[in-house]
């Protein structure tokens, strides 16, 4: 019990720090105006996307060849992310046409808190009522995040050390990069609890990533398929990237922030070395365009004609706020500023949809899976919410 309650307090201690910053970084001012239009803009687009959204269904993407806007039901792994949004742009606008959007699609959602059949029940439930329980809290939303993270750690297999992403073949055992990103529901699921088990979950998870994900330049594979009865490694590849050996833009941002997170919620300098070893490869990388948006893969054959993915972009800026307040003054302001040049970029016309157009989405431009030719230089609804939240995150900095 003591220890549970230690947990408790570095994790309550983690999260009042967690938006501290280095007093040197000055938001500029005229990208904070951008901002507030932004916020404006994106909360009248996703009023478009309300009127065209089946009321049990939730956005994917949008096809502007063809006007198709494609749906999902809510067992999609990217369901939180349409409430979430709404929830970020409600906070900036206090426009309740928004709140009674998410509250009412949330509805929908919260039978998802007993599906054991997924391991991305940290981005659809707590990208969604994590975010409704932080501005209003309720004993229900606390109910629903708490089964929410117990079907989450029903996916952990200790012989592996890992929560199991995909299900497949009973001889493989199948992890994913992006997997880090649904462990901060563990951390919150303690700290509300006081049972260690799902914090011990995402320490085991992450050690076991960080030991047989990343390569020695810090880049890091797709997949890594165990051998479930030994836990030993069987292959490591990169299903959604150009190649095994490359590195897929939007993986090596999802390690960014679930390793930047990793040290918030623990204060283990160990997460903190790996959360800025990837920033550095990221930042570092000779293929990484000048306007911080990266190709869809650092190694794909045809830079710079490749494709950007706006999506990877969004996730890498708002890591890389939250990670500037954690390091030294000059790496600080390294990463403060490769995150200011990624919101400028998206919020120009190159990026950001004109009125009314793209569906709702607010961003353009991003790469689901290209090598199944599957949300190929579309809107995507994770793209929206990461440049909603770095765009909080930024403005929150300049206060």
């Amino acid at each position: 019990m003591k220890r549970a309650h230690l947990l408790i307090t570095l994790c309550l201690l983690s999260v009042l720090t967690a938006c501290s910053v280095n007093k040197q970084l000055k938001p500029k001012s005229d990208l904070v105006q951008t901002i507030n239009k932004n916020f404006q803009g994106a909360s009248a687009q996703y009023k478009v996307m309300m009127k065209n959204l089946p009321p049990d269904r939730f956005p994917k993407t949008y096809f502007p060849a063809t006007g198709k806007f494609e749906t999902s039901g809510s067992g999609w792994w990217c369901s939180g992310f349409y409430p979430g949004t709404l929830l970020y742009l409600y906070e900036q606008t206090k426009d309740q046409t928004l709140l009674t959007e998410a509250e009412r699609v949330l509805t929908v959602l919260e039978k998802e808190q007993y599906n054991k059949t997924t391991h991305d029940l940290g981005f659809m439930m707590f990208c969604s009522f994590g975010n409704a329980n932080r501005i209003n809290p309720k004993p229900e939303y606390k109910d629903i995040l708490i089964n929410s993270a117990r079907s989450l750690a029903s996916r952990f297999d200790p012989k592996v050390g890992c929560i199991k992403s995909w299900d497949s073949e009973k001889s493989d055992y199948l992890v994913i990069i992006d997997n880090m990103m649904n462990l901060e529901l563990l951390f919150w699921a303690t700290k509300v609890t006081g049972d260690s088990s799902f914090y011990n979950i995402a320490i085991t998870h992450a050690e076991t990533t960080m030991k047989n994900h990343f390569r020695p330049d810090y880049s890091s594979y797709h997949v890594i398929n165990y051998n479930p009865e030994t836990g030993a490694v069987q292959k490591k590849r990169t299903a959604q990237g150009y190649a095994d050996e490359s590195a897929w833009a939007r993986g090596q941002a999802w390690g960014l922030y679930g390793y930047t997170v990793m040290y918030r919620e623990t204060k283990n300098k160990r997460y903190l070395e790996q959360a800025r070893h990837i920033a550095e490869f990221i930042l570092n990388h000779p293929n990484l365009p000048a306007d911080k948006i990266p190709y869809w893969d650092f190694n794909a054959p045809d830079v710079p004609d490749a494709l950007r993915d706006a999506s990877a972009g969004s996730v890498m800026a708002s890591a890389l706020l939250e990670l500037c307040s954690y390091v030294d003054k000059k790496e600080s302001a390294k990463y403060f500023n490769a995150a200011e040049t990624m919101i400028t970029t998206l919020s120009s016309s190159q990026y950001k949809a004109a009125p009314g157009t793209n569906g709702g989405f607010i961003l353009m431009h991003s790469v689901g899976h290209l090598p199944q030719k599957s949300e190929v230089d579309v809107p995507l609804t994770y793209a929206d919410y990461y440049f909603v939240e770095a765009m909080e995150r930024y403005k929150a900095m300049s206060k």
